[in-house]
């Protein structure tokens, strides 16, 4: 027998009780002559002492090495009140041992695991020894949370009768999206599949097949750069999809599993219930975001008319100006200011960022001197400034005037710790844009997703100028993160020919990339929505962990490497011919 109990499942109730243990040795020490180890396994620890009149067992005790794995026999034994560690869960007991095996011996550590256990050391070693980190209790507790989340998930879908249907991994390439990873077919030669970015297109056709409510924990594979929010190469998303439902309805039978997720799992609390729903515009000229941290009140404001009326010609040439007024900014330091804000604001493609702080009912530096008292008063009546505040502005088009400033109100709430680790501030963002400018190739494409309703339908697209129309799609927010978009999807074959068309998508490039889907909804298509939570993000946010390597057992670095295994790699040129391959790379 290896084990008959754990080491965290061990309690008084046990106390006279013979039990083997089975785990990694944590800490040992000898005091005079006792050895005391700790013993560690996924559940817990348990303090093992060893007496010298136990002969080869105490010499193999006395032997022990850091991290070598044992099982130990004993009786649980009540520990002298003064011994007692009210640090750990089985403090009030231990284990006196009375036979000890090494299953297996550890040699000597890349690094440390629990002594230092806060991970400075070289990211690229731990990576390489992740099995080792994964020893660490922060990261075996975000692994073990993201099993508890996605049970959690299971079971709330499974009780509203949806059904988890697996989709393809293997499947077609698709021109919306980020890059796809192609794999090569040697039975079909210069032909490929890719890996599915989601399965977007398989949920639809399963409306289609009268599948009402479908869902799967879903692995997606995109060929994007990494991000501290997002994971090179793949991730997983509780994808899901449901017919005869609107959008309202959607998010109304959604809801409450992050409810539950925030509350019963995480224990942490909602800030609003219902959750608000807060169209894109409306996102944006307030919060310069469509993912704000809503955990504060912090708003932009228009000063746009204020701007152009005066002499400043960064405000009076602009298309939009914007005022961010931070109560408690004026303790913000000029280095802090020229630099870290200033940086946020330009890494959010703002040319720079003007500023004024209000100190002692004036406002002074930055580019108060530009501006008449009258102008300073009406400016402080439009931002409401108190006494102590600074002002941001963000000046230029519509969108540049805004997402500079929501960078640097994301960094204010930062700096003034106003984000509240124990509060999730949920929302439902809806109405966005159902096409962009696309200025490199100077037309109009697709803002989101190619597959959503334009909201008003073929009226809109025959009516409508394309950067008014707006699409039923919705993301649901929390905390500054989107944790998914969806929305209402495009079922009508004529429609859809409209949309694409309006994005420079001719119909022979509709039907030879999503003929199938074409075909399908012209035996009939239920209306149906859906959406499709990161569950990694879900996770990073309800730990609170700020990188989502944290939340992956076995994560790709910043260059999409795995130094574990060692992927990507060389294949050999065996395999390579034949897939019918030949590799060209410019050194």
């Amino acid at each position: 027998m290896f084990r008959s109990q754990t080491c965290g499942e061990l309690s008084e109730a046990q106390v006279g009780q013979e039990v083997t243990l089975a785990g990694w040795v944590h800490k040992r020490r000898n005091l005079g002559g006792l050895v005391f180890i700790d013993l560690r396994d996924r559940y817990g620890l348990m303090q093992v002492v060893f007496n010298p009149d136990m002969g080869d067992s105490y010499a193999i005790a006395d032997s022990l090495k850091y991290e070598y794995i044992i099982s130990v026999t004993g009786t649980v034994e009540k520990r002298d009140e003064k011994a007692v560690n009210k640090d750990m869960a089985t403090g009030t007991i231990e284990l006196k041992a009375t036979s000890v095996k090494i299953l297996s011996k550890a040699k000597t550590l890349p690094f440390e695991i629990f002594e230092t256990n806060k991970g400075e050391e070289d990211e690229e070693l731990r990576l390489k020894y992740r099995f080792l980190e994964l020893r660490r209790e922060r990261l075996k507790n975000n692994i073990i949370f993201r099993n508890k989340i996605v049970t959690h998930i299971r079971n709330y879908m499974e009780s509203l009768d949806f059904l988890d249907i697996a989709t393809p991994i293997l499947t077609v390439s698709s021109p919306e999206g980020a890059r796809d990873f192609l794999v090569p077919s040697r039975i079909h030669p210069g032909k490929f599949y890719a890996l599915p970015q989601a399965p977007q297109q398989y949920k639809q056709l399963l409306m289609v097949a009268g599948f009402d409510r479908y869902y799967q924990i879903a692995p997606c594979m995109r060929d994007e750069d990494p991000r501290a929010d997002r994971s090179p190469g793949e991730f997983y998303q509780l994808d899901c999809e449901t017919s005869f439902m609107t959008s309202k309805e959607f998010h109304d039978l959604m809801e409450p599993l992050f409810v539950e997720l925030t509350e019963n799992v995480a224990g942490k609390k909602v800030k609003e219930k219902p959750f608000p729903r807060i169209a894109f515009k409306e996102c944006m000229e307030t919060y310069g975001s469509d993912r704000p941290d809503l955990r504060y009140d912090m708003k932009i404001v228009d000063a746009t008319a204020w701007g152009k009326g005066s002499d400043f010609k960064v405000f009076s040439g602009a298309d939009s100006v914007r005022a961010l007024m931070v109560q408690g900014g004026a303790a913000f330091s000029r280095k802090e200011i020229d630099g870290e804000f200033t940086d946020a604001a330009k890494r959010a493609h703002a040319k720079g960022l003007a500023w004024t702080k209000l100190v002692d009912g004036k406002f002074e530096g930055g580019v108060s001197k530009f501006f008449t008292e009258e102008q300073l008063a009406e400016l402080k009546s439009i931002t409401k400034a108190e006494e102590g505040s600074i002002i941001f502005f963000g000046a230029g088009d519509w969108e540049t005037s805004l997402t500079g400033l929501g960078a640097v109100r994301h960094l204010a709430g930062d700096k003034l710790d106003l984000k509240d680790p124990n509060e999730i501030a949920w929302a439902w963002i809806v109405d966005f844009p159902m096409y962009e400018w696309d200025s490199n190739n100077e037309k109009v494409d697709f803002g989101h997703n190619p597959f959503s309703m334009p909201i008003g339908g073929m009226e809109s697209l025959e009516t409508k100028e394309p950067l008014d129309i707006l699409a039923d799609q919705y993301d649901i927010i929390a905390n500054g993160l989107e944790l998914s978009s969806g929305a209402v999807r495009n079922k009508d074959p004529e429609v859809m020919y409209k949309a694409f068309a309006l994005a420079g998508y001719s119909k022979a490039d509709v039907d030879e990339k999503f003929g199938h889907m074409i075909n399908a909804f012209e035996f009939g298509a239920p209306p149906h929505c859906g959406f499709a939570p990161g569950i990694e993000r879900l996770v990073m946010l309800l730990t609170g962990e700020p990188n989502i390597r944290a939340v992956v057992a076995f994560p790709k670095n910043q260059k999409a490497e795995e130094p574990m295994v060692g992927s990507p790699a060389v294949v050999s040129e065996a395999q390579l011919k034949e897939l019918g391959i030949k590799i060209d790379v410019k050194e």
